[in-house]
């Protein structure tokens, strides 16, 4: 009987694969790892409903049976003995054993599935009644020579995806687990969908997996239609449906056996291969994955083109699915900026011309580039220190439009946390989450049963007692180790000073804050907003579950005078000092949103240098996370004031653009330790 998570394709009827229409590059990238497995899988990224789950169905009804040795539980091909698992070679006398022929299988694999369901381990009955260690197969094993389906495999355990992109390069599942150490077979096409509003997958795992394709819904009415009206048939009746579509399907399932033959026939020129090497290092990708995977794409590309040779359009092809993923963007050149002139108020000395002014100064150099630098002489120290004039207005900026941003993902390490939210994954101290694995650790009194099992099994033939199925002594005992996701508190501290007027930097800023809060508002986040301008700083909002009303304050929020940096760094720690000890299980991050420019002291030290020692502070917290977006446009007169912040305060860095999503890369990973 075959196992939870093996869909059994002759039982039900499965929308046929050339049927579908459009999101060709999805179903080229699924015919080209049909044809060549070593590809290394696909990772298919797009919005919800749009066929991923079907295509991939799809795809294992299109393809030929495979012959199989008959009652093996890995599939093993009869046809290649250096493939066999251990049962297989053991039971092999030189003569090809009975097979017996079945259609591809597709294995799923649960977003909920534990280390030892994905790679095997040990079999528990065998070892009551034996008294000895026996391997029990896992999906990984009812995989091979088949499809492995991961729906959204951004919400899988990072182990546990570590572990099948292992599996999938190597062609080997190994298992070192429980006293037992086992190999078999575990050669398959791994198909991961995900949805990136949900999440992104660690830079590191999405490079493993050879190719990558983004899809979206149809935005041509008549295709909406034809998917519509194509569906309605096929579920009224689906015989004369797969009937019609039946020789279609015979010539695409001879299309592959056809470039399955011609592949390991197929040659590539020198040139050729100068030329993924070139384009891979003018796409800045990291080592040399993405050259060998574009080496092999081209030439499945020839093959299923029927060609006997790679040609430079295949090459082009290739990496279009091997780079979007990889790709890296290049640094930014190095600005020289001209001598530093003596800094000037941010304030206007006339009310009614602040605007202007302040874009004025923004053009002007406004301090030395370095944050520890000395003063540039006592007129510049003069007019950091000079009061403001009296009367200086405020000018309230609209919002800027805002924008789905990168993900802000914090997972701790080493910290036992309570509560709810949707943001970051870690420990949990509590009897809930998700049981990811087992400890010998028994603090919680949460018991991991299957594991305490397992290792109780092998020793019940040395424990028999009368009326007592297993005997379990304390050594045995195993406790659960579970995961959930826990919200945060998104400190924001947002400098509202008069030079942010400038070049619509307040609209932008305010944008980019409200971007934040919405996401905030989708991972049940608490927030708080510190501003500052003038001489001080100020708790505008106190730490609340209330984004809404975050939003109006943040619309009301006025801006103008001279800029407190490091008035504003330490109410923000004073704030998030404060927040800890109500709550040690919910870890605040700053978002220090500002050009990094100072020209106020709360004492006698130099603004810049108070702020470097206020960052100074907030770095040694541990439990304080921050992260700065600048403000500052880019540009000659561009000072990086407040990238020199962020490197003082440990703190991750990124511009305003940065935070945009489409950008396809994670904005924070492991904030919180991880």
């Amino acid at each position: 009987m075959l196992g939870e998570g093996v869909v059994i394709l002759q039982s039900k009827f499965v929308y046929p694969f050339s049927a579908l229409m459009g999101q060709d590059k999805m179903k080229k990238a699924l015919l080209l790892n049909a044809i060549n497995p070593r590809l290394g899988g696909v990772l298919i990224r797009g919005e919800k409903g749009t066929a991923k789950s079907t295509a991939v169905r799809s795809l294992a009804a299109l393809l030929p049976e495979i012959p199989v040795i008959a009652g093996c539980s890995y599939q093993c091909d009869p046809f290649q003995p250096g493939k066999r698992c251990l049962d297989c070679r053991e039971n092999s006398s030189g003569a090809t054993p009975p097979s017996v022929r079945r259609r591809v299988q597709v294995v799923d694999l649960p977003v909920s599935a534990t280390e030892d369901r994905v790679v095997g381990s040990l079999d528990f009955e065998f070892a009551v009644k034996q008294g000895g260690r026996r391997f029990e197969p896992g999906l990984l094993a009812r995989a091979n020579r088949g499809i492995l389906y991961v729906d959204e495999v951004n919400l899988l355990d990072d182990h546990i995806v570590d572990l099948l992109l292992d599996a999938a390069a190597l062609g080997i599942n190994f298992v070192e687990r429980e006293g037992l150490s086992y190999s078999h077979p575990a050669e398959f096409i791994l198909v991961g969908t995900m949805n990136p509003e949900e999440g992104e997958l660690r830079p590191q795992l999405i490079d493993r997996f050879g190719l990558c394709v983004q899809v979206e819904g149809e935005s041509d009415p008549a295709v909406r239609v034809e998917i519509i009206k194509r569906r309605e048939s096929f579920d009224l009746d689906p015989l004369d449906f797969l009937d019609r579509w039946a020789e279609e399907e015979a010539r695409m399932c001879r299309k592959i056996v056809s470039a399955r033959d011609l592949l390991p026939g197929v040659i590539m020129e020198p040139g050729l291969e100068e030329l993924v090497t070139r384009i891979c290092t003018e796409a800045l990708v990291a080592g040399h994955r993405a050259d060998l995977v574009m080496t092999a794409c081209a030439r499945t590309l020839a093959a299923f083109h029927g060609r006997a040779a790679v040609g430079e359009d295949d090459v082009h092809e290739a990496a279009e699915y091997v780079l979007p993923h990889r790709m890296r963007e290049a640094p930014p050149p190095q600005q020289q900026p001209e001598p530093p002139a003596p800094e000037e108020p941010d304030e206007p000395d006339e009310p009614e011309n602040e605007a202007e002014q302040a874009q004025e100064q923004e053009q002007q150099p406004a301090g030395a580039p370095e944050m520890e630098e000395e003063s540039q002489g006592e007129e510049q120290e003069h007019s950091q220190k000079e009061a403001p004039p009296q009367g200086v207005s405020e000018k309230v900026f609209a919002v800027g439009e805002p924008f789905p941003v990168r993900r802000i993902s914090y997972k701790v390490t080493g910290v036992l946390r309570r509560g709810s939210g949707r943001r970051s994954r870690g420990r949990t101290a509590t009897k809930s989450g998700r049981y990811v694995r087992s400890t010998l650790r028994w603090e919680r009194e949460d018991l991991a049963f299957d594991a305490t099992l397992r290792a109780a099994a092998p020793y019940q033939r040395r424990r028999r007692r009368d009326g007592v199925a297993v005997v379990i002594e304390p050594g045995d005992l195993r406790e659960k180790v579970r995961e959930k996701r826990v919200g945060n508190f998104l400190l924001f501290v947002v400098d509202a000073s008069g030079s942010m007027g400038a070049q619509q930097r307040m609209v932008e800023a305010k944008g980019a804050v409200l971007s934040l809060l919405l996401d905030a508002y989708q991972k049940r986040d608490r927030v708080g907003l510190v501003a500052f301008r003038g001489e001080e700083a100020e708790v505008v909002l106190p730490p609340t579950n209330s984004v809404e009303r975050a939003q109006v304050l943040l619309e009301e929020l006025p801006t103008g005078g001279r800029t407190p940096l490091s008035a504003g760094l330490v109410k923000s720690y004073e704030v998030a000092r404060a927040h800890l000890y109500k709550d040690p299980d919910i870890r605040p991050l700053l978002i220090v949103i500002s050009d990094g420019k100072a020209n106020v002291s709360l004492g006698e030290e130099r603004p810049l240098a108070e702020a470097a020692r206020a960052a100074g502070m907030i770095r040694e917290e541990e439990q304080i996370r921050s992260l700065v977006v600048d403000v500052e446009k880019s540009g000659f007169l561009s000072f990086g004031l407040a990238r020199q912040l962020a490197e003082v305060m440990d703190a991750d860095y990124y511009e305003l653009d940065e935070l945009k999503a489409d950008r396809l890369v994670e904005a924070v990973h492991g904030v919180l330790g991880g």
